[in-house]
């Protein structure tokens, strides 16, 4: 009982710290931004050989000085992120409008017109957890949520929980989501759940081999077998990173029902175009993450 307290005091802790350090102006997050590059760049050296090795990899033909701009360019985004998501707890609706807009809501809305709930690729790019902002552009009545993976800290998942949730976006940890999206079915209730696709799948679940940014990649098929199984259209968020504090998304239609079309093809056609957003402007994409640790056998 007594960790559990301990656990529950240092969750409130961190909310209510990351609650304050939310009420500063832009201007000063991204002061704080720019400290923290030198430090987690620099000093810490965060993950630095996998960022290193990943460029590589990802890009053999840019020369070594294109890739180090790239890598340093990437550090500054990445805490830009962590400043940006922390705001989030406390960025009005009116800004938040303002800084992540979409194009096309009207794509998504046409799929979701008859009452059918529709899964949203998206990968680590831009800032992905400004996405759930995506409520204001819902038809009335349909909700929306964002698969997570539990974190280990008690304290960081209670933060990011509150996060992910903060406009009113329902947090489905990714055990619950089939268990999830049957439930609103039974009710009638329509809703867009938001998919992170491209992190690397468990070594011993299903996954699916193709080619990613010049390298063999295993993907998660998860997503695309919930949507086969309950016939659902599935439609990829691209991220554009505008500039500091702005970002836009743009949906494309990768099935009107899933179920009719053949095993990994949706799956395919969403890493494709990720791999054209990397490419776009590759900084922005997550490249700390071990997406190639296992290697195809």
């Amino acid at each position: 009982m007594k960790g559990k307290g301990k656990e529950h005091m240092g969750a409130r802790l961190l909310v209510v710290g990351a609650g304050l350090i939310a009420l500063l102006p832009f201007s000063l997050l991204y002061l704080i931004s720019d400290i923290l590059y030198l430090v987690v760049y620099y000093l810490v050296r965060y993950r630095r050989k996998m960022v290193r090795i990943n460029l590589h990899n990802a890009f053999p033909d840019k020369k070594q000085c294109e890739r180090t701009v790239l890598e340093k360019k990437f550090y500054h985004h990445l805490c830009d992120y962590f400043v940006e998501t922390v705001k989030l707890l406390r960025l009005s609706e009116d800004e938040m409008k303002q800084r992540m807009r979409f194009e096309n809501p009207e794509l998504l809305n046409q799929l979701m017109k008859e009452g059918k709930s529709s899964l949203l690729c998206l990968g680590h790019y831009g800032n992905w957890e400004w996405v759930p902002s995506i409520v204001f552009h819902l038809l009335p009545g349909v909700e929306a949520g964002l698969v997570y993976k539990q974190l280990h800290s008690t304290a960081f998942d209670q933060l990011f929980r509150k996060i992910r949730g903060r406009f009113g976006s329902l947090p489905i940890e990714k055990r619950s989501v089939l268990r999830t999206l049957l439930r609103k079915k039974s009710e009638g209730q329509t809703i867009v759940v938001g998919f992170l696709t491209d992190q690397r799948p468990p070594r011993i679940s299903d996954k699916y081999w193709t080619t990613f940014l010049n390298q063999d990649t295993p993907v998660q098929t998860g997503m695309e077998k919930i949507a086969r199984s309950l016939s659902l259209s599935v439609v990829y968020l691209e991220i554009e990173k505008v500039k500091r504090g702005c970002y836009r998304g743009r949906f494309v239609t990768l099935s009107t029902n899933a179920a009719h079309e053949p095993e990994h093809t949706i799956t395919e056609r969403y890493m494709r175009l990720l791999e054209e957003t990397v490419k776009h402007a590759p900084a922005y994409y997550l490249w700390s993450h071990n997406l190639w640790k296992f290697k195809k056998e």
